[in-house]
């Protein structure tokens, strides 16, 4: 996690997003007629108020032309001007933005012997400030169909761009776009880089926008060593204790909060997790401790239990709660006693949303626990683009109430969720079981039969380490660490060893037992063979109960966040050979635990500051 980024603004940044490319004019859109013998270039251009653009007519044979602008002789001062040589001058006066048609005819042919130029009059940009103190509103508008992203910084260099962002039809319109990635209390500089579909291009005046101050967010300590360029982009932190103002926050390397999200709620009200989207949103679920009824612990009222998408401005675009989920499963026939939302929610490639949700259910006498005990496990919930749930996988459907390894009845305590692009299949973490399974899910029309369980005790064998010590205990965040997600692949998680087996069934923190500790390990798992290979396994000497994942990062760099250190989270990002990586940066939020962290290559998908 190791970036050449420049905050927020505060220096250069590399544009490295889709770059916009004009398209073919619209039929329904102007188009540039050309008669005669006389042709004009270009054919098409943008200007800004009292912008001009130099027309070149030629005349087959030679000779001169007229110029007109709209017809009308010259032009004039509310459609602009056109001089003899063909340099076109627009209003000074900032209107509203229009097309107009510069015509070149031979003298006493303007029916037949002509060219047309169309020049999109475009008026400056506006910015305004949004309810999220470090976020600007830039809004242009376009009178033909095209393309628009803003590039921002300190000074008139700017350096950091945003997102492309198209018209809303073929023929134009309103563009806003949400300028965020800078510091508080800074002045920067934007300017809106504007491509129409018929090729003409526009750099729209220079803006100025004060950002506010942050509101607070758990302090970052960053350390970079000598010689180190990080991997470039912005560092995401989802704050789980204590409660912040602002829990899910950016920063860039230096550690700098660039962005924030702020919401209301009671104090165990937690962001877990946050990530960002395809369309520039965040999905962010927010919600309580799953296993606070099972500690006795009440519910605080107006408690949000909620998942929301939100763009970044801190604006809800869409949202479902807890209940409104709940009631959905019941008017399909689910009795079941329902918890909270929690730990993890999904965006799946079709547009549905894979929510994860307590479930409780009693039972009597079980072995080791008489009389009736209330166990907790989870349910999956596939729900489509309109919340409405068409696929649900119950844990007491699929595993044995009888296997509770760890803090029982808080039985499976899952916490998350990754999609297996190759086979539109699930791998799910279930801290309380030590175990990652994976599930047919097909899409929704699977059968939720649990295909594998990977971890101690399950079905695989475990390669170059020791079973069972090195395997993962009460894990958190695991990812892919190869583009294919069947037959051999690798993955990266956070072991946070709470319960690490030594052999003889010693219990790491027992009596004479020794210590917990916590481990990144890295596994190639083989489908076919059922073997997982510790490719790596880091082990920093640091116990971390808690929390945490575990993520490739584009430069090669392994990013480790151990969210519950000894005095808070540490985040470190390792470079090196497998096995022998050495830590080049690192980020220590002292008295903060960070439930996930994720180095973006910046606040817009697509683009790499």
């Amino acid at each position: 996690a190791l970036f050449v980024f420049v905050l927020a603004g505060c220096g250069s940044g590399v544009y490295k997003g889709p770059v916009p490319t004009p398209a073919a004019p619209p039929d329904s859109g102007p188009v540039a007629s050309q008669g005669g013998s006389v042709t004009v270039a270009p054919r098409y251009a943008a200007v800004g108020p009292g912008g001009t653009v130099q027309l070149q007519a030629a005349v087959t044979g030679g000779g001169s032309v007229q110029w007109s602008v709209n017809g009308v002789p010259g032009g004039n001062a509310t459609l602009g001007t056109v001089d003899a040589s063909g340099k076109y001058t627009s209003p000074r006066t900032a209107g509203l933005s229009e097309n107009v048609s510069v015509t070149a005819a031979l003298p006493g042919s303007a029916q037949t012997n002509y060219a047309t130029a169309i020049v999109s009059v475009i008026a400056p940009g506006t910015v305004t400030a949004t309810a999220n103190p470090q976020v600007a509103s830039y809004s242009i508008y376009l009178p033909a169909g095209g393309s628009v992203y803003v590039e921002f910084g300190p000074s008139t260099t700017y350096g950091l761009p945003t997102a492309i962002q198209l018209t809303p039809s073929l023929t134009g319109g309103q563009v806003t776009v949400l300028v965020a990635g800078m510091r508080g209390s800074m002045a920067y500089h934007m300017r809106a880089r504007v491509v129409l579909n018929d090729g003409a291009t526009l750099a729209d005046a220079d803006q100025t926008f004060t950002t506010g101050a942050p509101p607070v967010t758990a302090p970052v300590a960053v350390t970079t060593s000598a010689n180190s360029n990080p991997q470039p982009g912005v560092e995401l932190f989802d704050t789980l204790q204590p409660y912040e103002p602002s829990e899910a926050f950016a920063t860039d390397v230096s550690g700098n909060v660039i962005w924030s999200y702020t919401y209301t709620g009671p104090k165990d009200d937690l962001v877990y997790p946050i990530k960002l989207l395809p369309n520039g949103h965040f999905l962010v679920l927010i919600s309580y401790a799953s296993s606070i009824l099972v500690k006795g612990a009440q519910i605080q009222p107006g408690s949000l239990d909620e998942v929301r998408e939100v763009d970044l401005a801190g604006n809800t675009v869409r949202s479902v709660t807890e209940t409104q989920v709940a009631s959905a499963l019941m008017s399909q026939g689910y009795n079941l006693q329902f918890g909270s939302l929690h730990h993890d929610v999904l965006a799946l490639p079709n547009g549905h949303t894979l929510l994860l949700m307590s479930v409780y259910r009693s039972f009597d006498n079980l072995p080791g626990y008489p009389g009736t005990t209330n166990v907790l496990g989870d349910l999956l919930i596939d729900v489509d683009q309109n919340f409405n749930p068409d696929w649900v996988w119950n844990t007491f459907d699929h595993l044995d109430v009888n296997r509770h390894p760890y803090l029982f009845p808080d039985w499976t305590h899952s916490n998350a969720l990754l999609y297996s692009a190759d086979d539109h299949n699930l791998l799910l973490s279930i801290r309380h079981q030590n175990w990652i399974l994976k599930i047919d899910f097909q899409d929704g029309k699977g059968t939720g039969n649990v295909i594998w369980k990977l971890g101690e005790g399950g079905d695989f064998k475990l390669q170059n380490g020791t079973d069972p010590t090195d395997w993962f205990y009460a894990q958190h965040g695991p990812s892919y660490f190869t583009t294919n997600t069947t037959g051999v692949f690798t993955l990266g998680l956070m072991d946070n060893g709470d319960d690490r087996e030594f052999p003889g069934g010693v219990t790491c923190g027992a009596t004479g037992a020794p210590p917990c500790y916590s481990t990144a390990p890295v596994l190639q798992v083989n489908e076919t063979a059922r073997t997982a290979t510790l490719v790596e396994h880091y082990d920093p000497g640091i116990y971390s109960f808690f929390g945490g994942n575990v993520a490739l990062l584009a430069n090669g760099d392994v990013e480790v966040d151990f969210c519950a250190a000894k005095g808070g989270s540490l985040i470190q990002d390792l470079r090196g050979p497998e096995g022998s990586r050495q830590v080049v940066w690192s980020a220590v939020t002292s008295g903060a635990n960070q439930y996930r962290t994720e180095r973006l290559p910046s606040l817009y998908p697509g683009v790499q500051w």
